[in-house]
């Protein structure tokens, strides 16, 4: 199988990741057990270059003459929405982003500006405007990041669509009405099971691991959007993959999402 060296578009991992796993894909799938996890990277240029390829993608395709409203996906840890969004992302031609490249766009003004620049003038000034109402209508105190996280994400993947958001509190950014909101969950015991396989760690290590990351995506959704990320009112599917497959899950959410009527306007 030949090796790949190109960037990741998703994560922007080089070849080698953070976490004991290699990155390595083909020209048929990316093999890489945890590929949408909010690890730090240090490499800067390969954040930035990622972010290039997705914007030359958006600047290249324009709105796409089939233009699929986005997928916001909340996941519990270890419920295996990794999988279930790639095999999605795959079925639904759509894009798939990781949390973790729109978090280290929403850091830097320079790379969030980028993604703003790609609109006209505007819809620029209707960007700021919904942007200023977002925080008064929430009573959120104007923080930097958040402001960039918003016009990462809604002048970049909420405008051009087709494209599965993985986590960031999306779901809470673009309009209901324009998405497709799900959650994954799963019980303890069963989430313990999966990333103790996928991860190769003990049990303990990866119960560790599943309360940190859940209480630090909690606190992350509270701190920002003051709101309760386990709460069902936030999403149109909240699946429990405990005891369904990949690929059973796919269908459900693919039929529930193709069923649903968006606003469009």
């Amino acid at each position: 199988m030949s090796m790949d060296k190109r960037l990741c578009v998703i994560c922007a991992w080089r070849q080698h990741c953070q976490k004991r796993y290699s990155l390595s894909y083909d020209s048929i799938s990316m093999q890489c057990p945890d590929f949408t996890r909010d690890y730090t990277i240090k490499d800067l240029e390969a954040d930035r270059k990622a972010l290039e390829q997705q914007l030359e993608k958006w600047r290249q395709e324009g709105k796409p003459k089939k233009y699929r409203p986005c997928i916001t996906v909340s996941r519990e840890a270890g419920a295996g929405a990794s999988e279930i969004c790639r095999k999605l992302a795959d079925e639904l031609k759509m894009d798939l982003i990781g949390s973790q490249i729109i978090a280290r766009i929403a850091e830097s003004a320079n790379m969030s500006e980028k993604v703003v620049s790609m609109l006209d003038e505007k819809k620029i000034s209707m960007l700021d405007s919904w942007i200023q109402s977002f925080f008064n209508a929430r009573h959120l105190w104007p923080d930097v990041y958040l402001q960039h996280l918003i016009k990462v994400i809604r002048a970049g993947a909420g405008e051009y669509g087709n494209a599965i958001i993985m986590g960031r509190g999306a779901q809470f950014i673009l309009p209901p009405e324009k998405i497709f909101r799900v959650r994954f969950i799963a019980p303890l015991e069963k989430r313990i099971e999966h990333v103790m396989k996928n991860r190769g760690i003990s049990y303990d290590e990866a119960k560790a691991y599943i309360i940190k990351t859940d209480n630090d995506r909690s606190a992350f959704i509270m701190k920002y959007f003051h709101e309760d990320v386990t709460n069902p009112a936030h999403y149109d599917l909240v699946l429990n993959t405990g005891d369904i497959s990949v690929e059973e899950a796919t269908k459900i959410v693919k039929e529930a999402y193709l069923a649903k009527k968006f606003t469009t306007t």
